[in-house]
């Protein structure tokens, strides 16, 4: 099992997704051998919430981890079991190389909670004395880069960054040679293309459009070199991968940032920064070279696969159900979910439906970008209000016409949904 993860690409960062100037064939591969799937949300545009929903299984209003947690943030609770847990527990050897950002206390980091090897940052890259709008508070703690819960470097420098990508790749190339003889789970949670964007010598200016381009052009590489070594190791044809990004585009750093072909962008409710671009291979299982629109969301990856690994599910209530029948395209299923809820940080701000039709935002303001950035540099934001709106996602997935005046019994139905999820878990 490898999880691909990455922070802060946008849907149309890579082919097949999009269409951009440069070439990213290890991507385009990985979709012409597996299923990309085109309407694959997750429940919060931000780092720490998404990458908790992801592991665990629950939504941010269950675990109460919301936006991104900052230098011995306390992240999630031990008392909610995530991925590696469960795996370990059925036997699978576990490993992350990349960045955490699930907790940075020493019953929070990652080799505490069933991983057998690590490396990699505790939180964003940004957060360090080279922030480009308040360095002196990010400053005051160091950027750590961390291997097998001991601190390595005590003080990441720009130069190291810009390794942090091969470093990820070695250790999961390294990780996968070792263990191919045994079942195993390894998750890579890149760094990249979050700001700072920082790129190897070997993909520096190879993109032709700038460094954001040769950061997703390393990123590519990357998930060709996993590839490679699951083929050399003869384990290609019963390893699943999944590769997605933890949330859309951060805009407002212009250049700096990716494309999305949705409304608004990371930190928002809006599919531009909860609508991630995923694909699944799973050779045999899955067909390849198709294309899916089924919903689902990133809480359903943890029990789905455990029906696959024959893993037990965690203790604790969990909200993602097993969708492997919306994966695989059997006919007349339906989706389990009534709704799946999204967020921004603490604010509960509405409801998908669970076969992803149609889409309500209760009444809440939301950032734009007013002025993009330029290199590094980080723009202008302003505010915009949004009122109580429903959007037919399969006619309109840029969310851009409010049809409740014309689908009352609808909106009303998702009201009542909403208010149950905040009464439940925000009230």
């Amino acid at each position: 099992m490898v999880i691909i993860f990455l922070d802060d690409a946008g849907w149309s960062d890579f082919h097949p997704f999009g269409d951009p100037e440069y070439e990213t064939p290890h991507v385009q591969r990985l979709a012409e051998e597996g299923c990309r799937y085109n309407s694959f949300f997750v429940p919060q545009a931000v780092c720490s919430a998404s990458r908790s929903a992801l592991l665990s299984g629950a939504y941010p209003g269950r675990t109460k981890v919301f936006g991104a947690h900052g230098p011995l943030g306390r992240g999630l609770e031990p008392k909610f079991a995530i991925l590696s847990e469960v795996l370990k527990g059925a036997g699978y050897k576990t490993a992350l190389f990349g960045k955490w950002h699930i907790g940075d206390q020493p019953d929070t980091r990652p080799h505490a909670r069933g991983f057998d090897e690590t490396a990699g940052l505790m939180y964003s890259n940004d957060m360090w004395e080279h922030h480009p709008t308040d360095p002196e508070t990010w400053g005051k703690h160091p950027l750590q880069y961390w291997e097998n819960g001991d601190i390595v470097v005590d003080r990441v420098t720009p130069e190291f960054q810009r390794s942090l990508t091969t470093r990820a790749t070695e250790r999961a190339v390294d990780f996968i040679e070792r263990h191919k003889d045994k079942p195993f789970f390894l998750y890579v949670p890149h760094s990249m293309p979050h700001v700072p964007l920082y790129v190897s010598d070997k993909f520096e200016e190879k993109s032709g459009v700038g460094l954001y381009g040769d950061v997703i052009m390393e990123l590519d590489w990357s998930v060709g070199e996993i590839d490679k070594a699951l083929e050399r190791s003869g384990v290609k044809e019963n390893t699943i991968v999944i590769f997605s990004s933890d949330n859309g585009p951060w805009t407002g750093y212009g250049n700096h940032a990716g494309v999305t072909p949705f409304r608004e962008a990371k930190t928002t409710g809006f599919n531009g920064g909860t609508q991630s671009p995923c694909i699944i291979r799973y050779p045999g299982k899955i067909e390849a070279g198709s294309s899916s629109d089924r919903t689902f969301c990133s809480v359903d990856l943890l029990p789905t696969i455990c029906r696959l690994t024959g893993a037990s599910l965690p203790e604790n209530e969990i909200d993602g159900k097993d969708v492997w029948p919306l994966l695989v395209g059997e006919k007349g299923v339906k989706n389990p979910h009534k709704y799946y809820p999204f967020s921004t940080v603490k604010e509960f701000q509405g409801v998908i439906s669970g076969n992803g039709r149609w889409k309500l935002h209760l009444p809440h303001g939301y950032r734009i970008v007013k002025t993009p950035g330029m290199d590094g540099v980080e723009g202008e934001y302003g505010r915009h209000k949004i009122e109580l709106s429903l959007f037919d996602l399969k006619k309109d997935p840029g969310e851009t016409t409010n049809v409740i005046a014309d689908f009352p019994e609808v909106a009303e139905r998702l009201q009542k949904l909403a208010a149950k999820h905040r009464a439940r878990f925000y009230e």
